[in-house]
Order: C-alpha cells, then sequence, then structure tokens
C-alpha cells in the first residue's frame, strides 16, 4: 500500500497577460520526467482566465476531456455544432474522438473564471466525437463523495475509459469515505481547504496518489472541496 503526497507547490505554473495556470502533469512547456500522468490520469491543469481571455479554436483527437468551473462562467465552441456556457458548479466533457476542434473563452470580460481540465486517455481510439454538460449534485456532495463522472446521467458525465470521477464538499470535522475495489487506483486532488488522511495534512492544491488502499478516510479540517478518481 502506497500514498505520496504531491505538494501544491511541486506543481508547475505559467503565467500569461490572461491567464494562470497550475500544472499537476507535464503539459505546454512544462516538462517533468516524473509528472506524466497517473494511469489514464494524463492532465490535471487548474486555470484562472482573465475577462475577456480564452484559447482560440484548436484541435483534438482521442482524448476525453473534462471540464469544471468553480467560479465565473466558460463559453465553448466547437466543430460539432456546440455552443454552451459552462457555469460555476457545471461539468462538461467532450470526447475528443477521431478528431475536433474547439475554442474555450471567458464568458466574461471583466470577472475571472477559475477552471480545473481534465484529460484521460480513452479506452477506445477514434470513436465520434461528443459531447455532455451536467450540474454537479451539490446537496448530495456535501454528504459523500458524489459521482461527477463515469457514467452518463443527470449529475454525471459518461467517461469512455475505466474511470470514476467524484465531487466533495465535506465540512470542517466532517469524515468522508471511499471503498476501492482490489487492484484499483486512486488519485485525491484538494482543490480547496485543509484535509487529513493516514495522519498526512493536505491543504489547497495538493494530491495524494494512491495504490493498494482499499478504505480511504477523509477527516475535513476546514470546509473543503476535493475531487477523487477510482482508475483501474
Amino acid at each position: 500500500m502506497s500514498m505520496i503526497h504531491l505538494k501544491s507547490e511541486e506543481r508547475g505554473a505559467m503565467k500569461a497577460s490572461w491567464l494562470d495556470t497550475r500544472y499537476s502533469f507535464s503539459f505546454n512547456r512544462y516538462y517533468n520526467p516524473d509528472r506524466m500522468g497517473f494511469r489514464s490520469l494524463r492532465v490535471m491543469n487548474e486555470d484562472v482566465i482573465k475577462g475577456g481571455g480564452g484559447f482560440a479554436e484548436h484541435p483534438h483527437n482521442n482524448m476525453e476531456i473534462i471540464t469544471i468551473v468553480l467560479s465565473g462562467a466558460l463559453a465553448h465552441k466547437d466543430s460539432m455544432g456546440t455552443g454552451s456556457v459552462i457555469r460555476a458548479g457545471d461539468v462538461q466533457k467532450m470526447s475528443a474522438g477521431d478528431g475536433v476542434t474547439h475554442s474555450e473563452f471567458n464568458a466574461s470580460q471583466d470577472e475571472p473564471c477559475h477552471l480545473f481540465q481534465i484529460w484521460i486517455l480513452p479506452d477506445t481510439q477514434d470513436i465520434a466525437p461528443s459531447y455532455e454538460q451536467v450540474k454537479i449534485d451539490e446537496e448530495a456532495a456535501q454528504k459523500r463523495f458524489a459521482l461527477i463522472g463515469g457514467e452518463k446521467s443527470d449529475t454525471s458525465v459518461s467517461i469512455h475509459q475505466d474511470a470514476r470521477l467524484y465531487w466533495g464538499t465535506p465540512e470542517a470535522g466532517a469524515v468522508f469515505t471511499h471503498a476501492f475495489d482490489e487492484n484499483r487506483f486512486g488519485y485525491l486532488h484538494v482543490v480547496d481547504g485543509s484535509i487529513e488522511v493516514d495522519g498526512q495534512t493536505l491543504q489547497s492544491g495538493d494530491a495524494l496518489e494512491l495504490e493498494g488502499v482499499r478504505d480511504l478516510k477523509i477527516t475535513a479540517q476546514s470546509d473543503a472541496t476535493l475531487m477523487l478518481f477510482d482508475l483501474g
């Protein structure tokens, strides 16, 4: 059993006039041979996009791309004909499949947009591109880890991979648990707040890579927001 504590300050960083990003894994100009991903999880970028800023139209293929907006709103357009605004509390999934182009811009000219963009390697190549968008069940997430990715529902997007993504917002003092099946792996990211896991304190931006852990127990030391991946 292993729990590898990855500290927030160890993440890569990039600043531009319109973008402030933290990279959990190698991406773009940030390259760390020890941080190339974890299992099928390949990218975990925390972006703050200034008003009016964004990513112009660009291509993707054979990647499951998940965007979670924490604050503000993101305007999305793609070659499938989708035009949408992703707001705080929304989860968007785009299966790039055999090829898609899209753009993402802050929907506001004044207010920043704070989001996570996550890339997961698909288990099948060259599928038809597709798009899904749901709203997190905030009430459920306050009580337990709520599924937001891995199967399609009103509060969860599908993922073409043996991967499940959970969202949790425990209040200070609350205990959240998750049971992993045998031969599963976990990746826990602290979006905000402070938690304790197996005697270790994790702060905002910290993460844990989990291998051989069957029963995960998390105690919130403050109000917290958490992402948990259950990976094959």
